[in-house]
């Protein structure tokens, strides 16, 4: 069976001047043409090549010896070459790009942009690729809790929290506690494993451990205060998601920076406000 988007081994069953046909066993209809300029050098009728099956630009079926980026159902970074009213173009290292339809998009892209997508066959019977990977990515990556893994940021629930693709390959969540909202759909993001899951998944978190996270956290407290003139609205007892909203981190770790600050005399906490003798020449506004 002659597959689409696959790798095949396939026989040379008949030559013409235009190249050699291709097909499983000679006794069988399903045939497909290998251009000739493409055919290996002394191949003959009986020999076997190895070939990928793509469409050509009469939506013919045909054979190409050159290697694809990606293939049917994996996941691939591909380049974007061109942003045209049906899609993105992406280069998947064939004669032809492969579009990646807008309503597949999981953001918009742009020419030049290197994309995350996997690759399916759509309605009509073509290659197309869809950045919605969630249902191609593979679990039992070969990483433990504390290691340090790259990913890419390729949806965003409020209430979940961020699905990221370790490697490109491997899914991964940044569970709602440790998304702070700072990366958005298609970054990059460098984490750590904080639990690898029954089911082969991994979640990961895009925050250092709690005792060395203190540090950046009241950095980031100490700058706030210094662009609002000495004075913040609120505290540590405000809810959760204001917090979250605007300091891109949770209330614990909020608290655990706050708790620093006031152990070294930096700050005093007063009713609904937290204070600190650190001026700017220009007060901000919250």
């Amino acid at each position: 069976m002659l597959e689409l988007g696959k790798y095949q081994k396939l026989k040379i069953v008949k030559k013409t001047d235009f190249g050699v046909y291709l097909s499983e066993t000679a006794d069988t209809d399903e045939k497909v043409l290998l251009p000739k300029k493409q055919v290996p050098s002394g191949a003959g009728i009986g020999d076997e090549v190895e070939i990928f099956l793509i469409r050509d630009s009469k939506d013919r079926l045909i054979a190409t010896v050159r290697k694809p980026l990606i293939t049917l159902g994996e996941t691939a970074y591909l380049d974007c070459v061109e942003v045209t009213g049906i899609g993105a173009f992406l280069n998947m290292g064939l004669e032809r790009d492969l579009l990646l339809p807008y309503h597949e998009m999981a953001y918009k892209v742009k020419a030049g942009d290197k994309c995350l997508v996997a690759m399916y066959v759509d309605k009509s019977g073509r290659l197309a690729a869809t950045g919605r990977v969630y249902k191609y990515l593979k679990t039992g990556a070969p990483y433990k809790t504390g290691d340090d893994v790259n990913g890419t940021i390729y949806e965003i629930n409020d209430k979940i929290g961020a699905f990221a693709a370790v490697d490109g390959v491997y899914s991964a969540l940044i569970p709602a506690k440790e998304w702070a909202g700072e990366y958005k759909c298609g970054d990059n993001v460098k984490a750590r494993v904080t639990r690898v899951r029954e089911d082969g998944k991994l979640n990961i978190s895009i925050r250092q451990k709690a005792y060395l996270q203190i540090g950046p956290d009241a950095d980031f407290i100490l700058n706030m205060l210094k662009e609002n003139g000495g004075s913040i609205p609120f505290n540590d007892r405000a809810e959760a998601e204001f917090i979250k909203e605007k300091c891109h981190m949770s209330k614990n770790a909020f608290k655990r920076a706050v708790g620093h600050l006031l152990k070294q005399g930096m700050i005093t906490i007063g009713e609904n406000s937290i204070e600190s003798e650190i001026r700017s020449d220009e007060g901000g506004e919250l």
